[in-house]
């Protein structure tokens, strides 16, 4: 067996939409986000990864990283993979993403970590294929990838690619969903929301008037976006094997009122007609005839009277990393501990003196 191979998708511009001018949501510098990849690396490097490949881009943050990883060795300061960049064009958009993850999936890579926000990780699981993938969180609402440090991360990464940690406990299968409009076909890992303005404008959605229904995967009271609505008047969590349905009304009429943390600093109110089970493999038809459609929260597709529009949510679509998983069955195997020299040999290392 040949030594695993793992990507990284970093991508330089997210958390760069419209809910970090209307809300307190924060941006990370090229910087920032190099000094994560480069502890994911050493992360993996610790575990028994030899060699990356990782998507170029051009904001900067592969000279940052190079930069770092020279002074690094060059110092004798930290050990960390190989690094390769992806032989492919750059547009700065998110077929990048999608362009890198299609790539290393025909390479047979072991895993992809992803290094940004919920758009992201849609992006890479639409191209991956059956490649599991690590979620590190760098966007603005972030409620699919895992608040974790990133060295973490990379621990638990290399754990699971190395076969330190067995399958059935390092990877898991997650739910998502998908959507038919005419003939086009999309997914989203965590939500669908079909919201009232007929437009995609600036993409990112946070205007509760509008909202008309959601799909989600997962909601916790924890969470954050769209699917934290879910979360706030019926959880249901990532391993369930099942979804919600929540019809949305106009505040004179709706039976009741929740608020929530729409995004980042911004808590709103949402009138809920009601709320349903969504089951597996069972489509449905939204009530909503014409608007647009947001994957994860940013539209992507308007639809109009006439249009067929089919949600359907599906088991076991794509798998992850339990990085939690992985850490505590190394540590129960003390994988993380190295036994001390008897005391007898460390006395007589200094001249039999206890």
């Amino acid at each position: 067996m040949s030594d695993p191979v793992v990507g990284i998708i970093a991508n330089p511009i997210s958390a760069r939409d419209i809910r970090r001018v209307i809300s307190y949501a924060g941006g990370l510098q090229i910087t920032e986000r190099a000094n994560m990849v480069l502890r994911i690396l050493a992360g993996m490097a610790a575990a028994g990864v030899a060699k990356t490949v990782i998507m170029p881009e051009n904001a900067g943050l592969r000279g940052h990283l190079m930069r770092a990883l020279t002074r690094s060795r060059n110092a004798g300061e930290a050990h960390f993979p190989d690094i390769e960049s992806l032989d492919m064009a750059v547009t700065g958009e998110a077929g990048d993403s999608a362009r890198a993850a299609r790539m290393m999936r025909e390479m047979g890579v072991a895993a992809i970590v992803v290094l940004g926000g919920d758009g992201t990780h849609r992006v890479v699981v639409a191209n991956c294929g059956d490649i599991p993938i690590a979620g590190v969180s760098s966007g603005t609402n972030n409620a699919f990838p895992e608040m974790r440090e990133p060295t973490v991360t990379g621990l638990g990464v290399g754990l699971a690619v190395t076969g330190q940690v067995p399958p059935e406990i390092a990877f898991s299968a997650n739910k998502r969903l998908e959507v038919e409009i005419n003939a086009r076909r999309e997914i989203a890992l965590i939500d669908v929301a079909l919201v009232r303005e007929r437009y995609v404008g600036s993409r990112a959605i946070w205007k509760t008037e509008g909202f008309e229904e959601l799909f989600v995967t997962f909601g916790s009271p924890g969470g954050i976006g769209m699917s934290s609505i879910a979360g706030m008047v019926a959880p249901v969590a990532r391993s369930d094997n099942f979804g919600r349905r929540i019809v949305f009304d106009r505040p004179d009429l709706a039976p009741f009122t929740v608020r929530t943390a729409i995004a980042p600093g911004l808590i709103a109110p949402v009138s809920i007609a009601h709320v349903e089970t969504l089951e597996f493999d069972r489509p449905v038809k939204p009530s909503t005839r014409a608007g647009s459609i947001a994957f994860d929260g940013e539209r992507e597709v308007t639809f109009a009277e006439g249009d067929e529009v089919v949600v359907t949510l599906r088991g076991g679509a794509f798998r992850t990393i339990d990085i939690e998983a992985c850490m505590a069955h190394a540590a129960g195997e003390g994988r993380f501990v190295k036994q001390a020299r008897p005391q007898s040999t460390a006395m007589e290392v200094r001249g039999g003196k206890p």
